[in-house]
């Protein structure tokens, strides 16, 4: 099996930030939460597990560059050229909001990628409430606590459940937002918002949700649901049908049985060529 060693720590790195994440579950303190940025918070529990993640990477992979939500130690990657070395992805509380007020949807995930064509290779989603732990490494499949998973097989679009995240870090697009939401909830069966953009792309790859999509995310928030989509049998693209959602941030996730379509509809408010931002 490919990457074998890497899939275990990074599955180790998953679980022991998970058991730091339930140990505080329901008790912080108001002095435990921070606010990076409007409606962009963080807490001392993100710190932690980040850093036992971290730890773990760094003793068994010292060469790799880590990529990580929250700021590093600059040691951590001292003497490690981010173009020419192994990148892992860590986000160690996605979901902090719903963490904050005790909403039970939030998860660890982690991404590895290879600096030939920053090909990503290896992604691990890890929900520490229901010990549901995602896997796929690139050409052996994605998995759901070892059990195959493939995308749903839906291409009636009345059928469909999508997930969506709200733009909070991008409200200046959020009319453009909800134009595409409108037009998705008129022709689907039902959409979702849980809060967790790492836990829903791995819901489309174990065929519980069947399309997502979301503008401006972050690369650590998508890297492992890509590998996880596209080992299920699904397709990942931005807004415009190319692989560069890791680079502009904008994502559309589904089985592929309608992509285009969601594509072709995205750009009638999104049209290529024009910058979406963070605030």
């Amino acid at each position: 099996m490919r990457y074998q060693r890497e899939l275990e720590k990074a599955k180790q790195a998953a679980h022991e930030a998970g058991r730091i994440i339930r140990s505080s579950y329901a008790a912080l303190r108001p002095g435990d939460v921070a606010e990076k940025r409007l409606n962009d918070l963080v807490t001392t529990v993100d710190f932690a597990a980040q850093e036992a993640i971290v730890s773990i990477i760094r003793e068994s992979f010292p060469k790799d560059f880590i990529v990580a939500e929250e700021s590093l130690d600059g040691s951590v990657n001292a003497g490690i050229d981010r173009r020419t070395a192994r990148r892992w992805y860590v986000d160690p509380l996605d979901g902090t909001t719903n963490y904050i007020h005790a909403f039970p949807v939030f998860a660890v995930s982690l991404a590895l990628e290879e600096p030939v064509n920053d090909e990503m290779v290896l992604g691990v989603t890890f929900d520490p409430m229901r010990d549901e732990l995602f896997h796929a490494v690139r050409g052996e499949g994605a998995f759901l606590n070892g059990e195959l998973i493939r995308v749903s097989g839906i291409s009636d679009k009345s059928k469909t459940l999508f997930v969506t995240g709200f733009p909070f870090r991008s409200k200046k697009h959020l009319d453009d937002y909800l134009e595409t939401f409108r037009f998705f909830f008129n022709n689907v069966r039902g959409i979702r918002r849980a809060g967790s953009a790492a836990l829903d792309l791995a819901y489309v790859a174990a065929g519980r949700a069947d399309a997502f999509w979301e503008l401006t995310l972050s690369p650590w928030d998508m890297a492992a649901g890509i590998v996880l989509i596209e080992e299920a049998g699904g397709r990942v693209t931005d807004f415009f049908g190319e692989r560069n959602s890791l680079k502009n941030g904008h994502i559309v996730a589904s089985n592929g049985n309608f992509h285009e379509w969601m594509c072709d509809s995205i750009q009638t408010v999104f049209p290529k060529g024009k910058e979406y931002t963070v605030d």
